[in-house]
């Protein structure tokens, strides 16, 4: 069976996330012990332990993917590994010290450590330095929902884990019922994250609406998920296009917004979520093969389902598959 072929069900199965996180909404939720943004319907209390003890699902070292590791890291024993903390839940966010990263990618990259022989040592960064550091050489790898694309390829190494899903969100009393085409954001207050996929997807909707005659999105900027959730509530917005992750997980906890429309990471193409490293440092092997040991021991499963993202599985990580394409010049 192709790996399209299997990926197909997991796309296919992705809009149950979206149905059970609505209907999740209209419970009360707190903050305390284990998690689900995938509750059913009906469900109430989806909970989410925010301390910075995690008690985190741990693997054994496997010696013959560890000896891959290049010698260097080794001999260091630790893995450097980026991640954006100012994200949202459940992909990386600060614990309630406002220090600690946790989330689905640093229980991921525990997991892959674990495999190598290696402790990992967080680094935590802004998005756009994320990619500056891991080229420097100054993180090893980097998790922060990066998505595989052709332009990035030239610099870096992926293995994928995860299935890129974007989803757009408004609030709860809002107008909108459905956002799926171009013609539909059409004259919108909206806002995105700078320099992501999801930016270029709007800004390519949006220049389509313009040459078709429509009225131009008004495109606003925030650094910080808590920010587009205070420009929703106030009404400075009117929807925000951004990782389905997050949103689901904000609509099922929060129960003051609503999904009306998902798109794929690339657009018109699945995007593929993955492990980032720098361009032939001998790590992306190691890191592709411990990633498979995690899926077929059933540790990666476990994880995904700790956070509620069970239907962005992939039934094996890949290397450097095809990624979304250039971007014109």
């Amino acid at each position: 069976m192709s790996f399209l072929s299997r990926l197909v069900p997991v796309a296919v199965a992705l809009p149950l996330l979206l149905a059970s996180a609505c209907a999740a909404s209209e419970s009360t939720a707190s903050t305390s012990e284990a998690v689900s943004a995938t509750a059913p319907p009906g469900a109430t209390g989806a909970k989410i332990n925010t301390s910075p003890e995690q008690n985190r699902v741990r693997a054994d070292k496997v010696e013959a993917i560890a000896a891959e590791v290049p010698e260097a890291i080794r001999a260091d024993g630790e893995l450097a590994v980026g991640f954006n903390g100012e994200g949202s839940p459940p992909l990386t966010f600060l614990a309630d010290d406002d220090t600690t990263p946790i989330g689905v990618e640093t229980d991921l990259a525990h997991l892959i450590a674990d495999v190598l022989g290696l402790k990992v040592k967080e680094e935590n960064t802004s998005w756009e330095n994320l990619f500056l550091a891991v080229k420097s050489g100054k993180y090893d790898v980097a998790l922060s929902n990066v998505t595989v694309t052709e332009e990035r390829k030239d610099i870096y190494d992926f293995a994928t884990y995860r299935v890129d899903q974007l989803a757009w969100q408004v609030g709860a009393d809002s107008p909108i019922t459905k956002i799926e085409k171009p013609a539909d954001i059409a004259g919108l207050n909206v806002s995105v994250g700078s320099g992501t996929n999801q930016e270029k997807i709007l800004l390519d909707w949006d220049a389509q609406n313009q040459k078709a005659g429509l009225k131009a999105a008004r495109i606003q900027y925030y650094q910080k998920y808590g920010d587009v959730l205070l420009a929703l509530k106030s009404g400075r917005i009117q929807a925000y296009f951004g990782p389905n992750p997050s949103i689901a997980y904000q609509v099922a906890v929060g129960g003051d917004s609503r999904i009306v429309g998902t798109v794929p990471g690339g657009g018109s193409i699945q995007g593929l979520i993955a492990v980032m490293t720098l361009k032939g440092n001998g790590l992306v092997k190691p890191v592709n093969e411990a990633l498979n040991e995690l899926i077929k021991n059933g540790k990666y499963a476990e994880v995904l389902k700790r956070w509620g993202l069970e239907n962005e599985a992939l039934p094996e990580s890949l290397i450097n598959p095809p990624g979304l394409p250039r971007q014109p010049k």
